[in-house]
């Protein structure tokens, strides 16, 4: 959670016709909510940039509305983020973007949200939660944002798509139950970013498999939800996680987004977010 200046705002708040497979849109959209993160503090603005059924974590899987409505109306500490990486379906209809926050001026981690296209052609978030992450040498505010290549691999109905999806998530959960590493390996696209940990979020494969290793060794997934874009070629997933540390049990959530490539299915961002005590 987490903002750009208010020039940017007025050239970006309007999302613009694009070329198929641009994520310039969603840039556009995350930059309008950081700046409406500002203006309107937490609650207003992630309530205006929310879809009636975006998700967070508080700290298992609320409907944002349902979660932020209870809270004050005030506007809190000034929290700013911007939008580093992104990516988008081929349909132009669901991506996402992650980058660094600050609280009070302060490193707040990275954050992630999934948006999705609406009816009217504006976007709505889905998801936004983040980790712990160090900023390190990140680009600062109004620095040109990476992308995610295209897909490279075939395209289906979303149904089809999802159906694909939960069979390498669950191919990923049953080798992940016994070797962790060993299933993250087997599922990572090339240039995946993987986070959760304190450490910057990992790009490159030296920075994931130190990531890896700050993880447990096996962990016990259960998927929960997520969707898939109209072309098929894009999938965002959340779901449970559960390990032992010692002899206690611990738990967290995952987030993924999954891309079609030509070898099939490959994760090209996770994050496992801990909690603290059992689950409600």
């Amino acid at each position: 959670m987490r903002a750009s200046s208010l020039s940017l705002a007025l050239l970006l708040i309007a999302t613009p016709a694009v070329a198929q497979g641009d994520p310039a849109p969603v840039v556009a959209a995350e930059r309008a909510f950081a700046v409406d993160g500002l203006a309107l503090g937490v609650k207003g603005s992630f309530l205006k940039h929310s879809a009636p059924e975006a998700i967070v974590f508080a700290p298992d899987p609320v409907k944002a509305h349902d979660l932020l409505k209870a809270r004050p109306d005030r506007k809190g500490p000034s929290l700013v983020w911007w939008p580093l990486w992104a990516g988008i379906a081929r349909s132009g209809d669901l991506g996402f973007t992650t980058g660094p926050s600050t609280l009070d001026g302060q490193e707040n981690g990275w954050y992630f949200t999934v948006w999705a296209r609406q009816a009217d052609g504006g976007w709505k978030w889905l998801y936004d939660g983040g980790a712990p992450s160090a900023h390190g040498d990140a680009p600062p505010q109004g620095s040109r944002p990476t992308y995610l290549p295209a897909a490279t691999g075939p395209g289906a109905t979303p149904a089809k798509a999802m159906k694909q999806v939960r069979a390498a998530e669950a191919a990923l959960a049953k080798r992940a139950a016994a070797d962790l590493k060993t299933a993250y390996l087997a599922a990572l696209a090339p240039g995946a970013r993987i986070a959760g940990s304190n450490a910057v979020p990992a790009t490159t494969a030296a920075a994931v498999a130190a990531e890896l290793a700050t993880r447990p060794s096996m962990i016990k997934f259960s998927a929960l939800g997520g969707g898939a874009s109209a072309a098929g070629d894009l999938a965002w997933t959340y779901g449970d996680a559960a390990w032992s540390e010692g002899a206690k049990p611990a738990r967290g959530h995952y987030v993924r987004v999954w891309q079609s490539r030509s070898e099939g299915w490959r994760l090209v961002f996770d994050e496992i977010l801990p909690v603290a005590g059992p689950k409600s």
